[in-house]
């Protein structure tokens, strides 16, 4: 998948989370899950805990 796939992942909207970037529109922002990684989190703690959550969406947090 192209960059500028995986970052189409990553979603604005000002009426969720004060325009803050998302993941897919879902009340998950970008700065979360940097945080979650950040802090020692894996990949794979992550899909388990958001079963919604695909490796392409982490991905592109790393991205953008």
């Amino acid at each position: 998948m192209d960059e500028k796939k995986i970052l189409a992942r990553i979603t604005v909207n000002p009426k969720i989370f004060s325009g803050k970037p998302i993941i897919r529109g879902r009340r998950l922002a970008v700065e979360h899950v940097l945080g979650m990684l950040a802090a020692g989190d894996t990949v794979e703690t992550l899909l388990v805990g958001y079963p919604w959550l695909e490796p392409e969406d982490v991905q592109a947090c790393l991205l953008y």
